[in-house]
């Protein structure tokens, strides 16, 4: 452990980008699309995913908040007989990736600070590979990052640490020289599985109650990350 931080990586949906702002129309159009308009199809799916289809909103314990693509299809595939499961994830995955991504804070002067500072920087999403990068160029920052790892990327999905342990071994750092940055506990017990500090964030659907017991800091939004890293003593000098 070399005292400061060397590399940053941060969940994708929550944590990047604000969780409701940009799931909640992805959910209840593809929702539509998927049951060609059906409304009461639509609002029963919906109903087992924990979205709210009239409202438009997310119950806290959806399983799509921190669920893989494999695993939110395993929820609605019952109900879909005319689907095989790769037709679902192909139409779930070309539907996420077209999804509206509306940016936490802006991302790329925060991510271009911490890049200048020397900082290695990665994703470890849920989601799908192809979509996350997808969500990343669009939003320009795609390049900024060093790593991008889906659940299908070959390093399983959180809460296990695989991904974040191949971005370590990427970066060439220690993973205790490294932070994970994220707004559901899949994101923190990966983070502490694999030796890392961790940092929750509010912009997803967990309170800062429900992260503070496996996160060294809650924060407001991931803006807020270079000042407590600085407070903190582990920002590059």
């Amino acid at each position: 452990m070399s005292g400061v931080i060397q590399g940053i990586l941060f969940d994708k949906d929550g944590t990047l980008f604000d969780f409701n702002a940009t799931w909640a129309v992805w959910a209840f159009d593809f929702l539509t699309d998927i049951t060609e308009g059906d409304a009461s199809k639509a609002a029963f799916l919906g109903g087992t995913l924990g979205f709210d289809y009239a409202r438009k909103s997310f119950h806290p314990e959806s399983p799509v908040i921190a669920g893989t693509a494999e695993e939110i299809a395993h929820y609605i595939r019952p109900f879909l007989p005319e689907l095989s499961d790769t037709e679902l994830l192909e139409r779930m995955n070309g539907s996420a990736a077209a999804a509206p991504q509306v940016e936490a804070v802006p991302l790329a002067p925060l991510l271009s600070q911490m890049r200048a500072a020397g900082l290695r920087l990665g994703v470890a999403t849920n989601d799908a590979e192809m979509p996350a990068k997808s969500h990343l160029g669009r939003a320009g920052v795609l390049e900024l990052f060093d790593f991008v790892a889906g659940f299908d990327s070959g390093f399983g999905g959180k809460p296990a640490p695989g991904q974040l342990l191949a971005f370590a071994d990427e970066a060439g750092i220690d993973p205790a020289d490294a932070v994970m940055v994220g707004d559901s506990l899949h994101d923190l017990r990966a983070g502490r599985a694999a030796g890392m500090r961790c940092v929750g964030v509010l912009t997803g659907l967990a309170s800062g109650p429900d992260l503070s017991e496996d996160a060294d800091v809650v924060l407001p939004d991931i803006g807020f990350l270079p000042d407590w890293l600085r407070q903190e003593g582990l920002w590059p000098s």
